[in-house]
């Protein structure tokens, strides 16, 4: 059975944990019909339009 040699410091243990939770902003780009940000290649929250077509119907609120 293989054994380490030596132990593994706290740093390098840390180093090596860390570098899989990287965490990002998601990328958000402007609707091309009401300009809100939205999330790419997702329904517009704010008009219900998609690719240039009304894809849900959104009750505005006054």
């Amino acid at each position: 059975m293989a054994v380490p040699k030596r132990k593994t410091s706290k740093a390098r243990r840390d180093q090596r944990r860390a570098a899989n939770s990287k965490m990002e902003a998601p990328n958000l780009s402007p609707c091309s019909n009401c300009h809100a940000l939205k999330a790419s290649h997702v329904v517009c929250k704010a008009c219900g339009y998609y690719d240039g077509k009304q894809v849900i119907v959104v009750d505005e609120k006054e």
